[in-house]
């Protein structure tokens, strides 16, 4: 079975003007884009509440601990989340719950889903459901060979291409074995031109 595509930036592009014109775009926006600077699975996303992102005073947190539950293989991990990334939560959460300050929603229920459906506004989507969302909106976009799976491939390509080590990858995905993110990273002709150069 072919891997997931690894996203370029006009893509990426694409499809933010794609959830742009489409409705849910605040929420849809940031589930791309917490996937995009994260590289979590689409299961740890959908698995997300509003106590995972949101501390006692009402501020993003910088990092998310997810459970064994939340992840794959059983056993928790963090998830390190970029201040773009606490930007588009706060800025869905904002829109969410129609408040600027945010404090007021640790106060209520925190073990809500995060990322919400019409059809479950409590517990949202279930993974299988997200993967299949994400589907439509690559299909809707014009992207071909994307799925759910893209934005983790993109995000560990992407800081492989910066230089970052497989070893730092690893802990970022959440993988056991070094071997299994070697196979994440796709190696294209910018990262060839790149590891060429430095001997220049």
């Amino acid at each position: 079975m072919a891997q997931a595509k690894v996203l370029n930036e006009k893509e990426v592009r694409k499809v933010l003007l794609y959830i742009a014109s489409r409705k849910h775009s605040t929420r849809n926006r940031a589930m791309f884009a917490l996937l995009n600077a994260t590289g979590m699975r689409v299961g740890e996303l959908a698995s997300l509440q509003l106590c995972d992102v949101l501390t006692n005073d009402g501020n993003i947190v910088e990092e998310v601990r997810l459970s064994a539950d939340q992840t794959k293989g059983s056993r928790g991990r963090i998830v390190v989340l970029s201040e773009k990334a606490q930007e588009e939560i706060k800025n869905y959460l904002q829109t969410r719950f129609r408040l600027k300050e945010l404090l007021a929603v640790t106060m209520t229920d925190t073990n809500r889903a995060l990322f919400t459906t019409q059809k479950e506004p409590n517990r949202g989507f279930t993974p299988s459901t997200l993967a299949q969302h994400f589907h439509y909106i690559y299909k809707g976009a014009g992207i071909t060979g994307a799925s759910s799976h893209s934005s983790r491939r993109s995000f560990i390509t992407n800081l492989a291409n910066m230089g970052v080590s497989v070893r730092v990858l690893m802990e970022l995905a959440g993988h056991r074995s070094m071997a299994v993110t070697q196979k994440y990273i796709d190696v294209n002709p910018m990262m060839m031109r790149t590891a060429v150069e430095l001997l220049s």
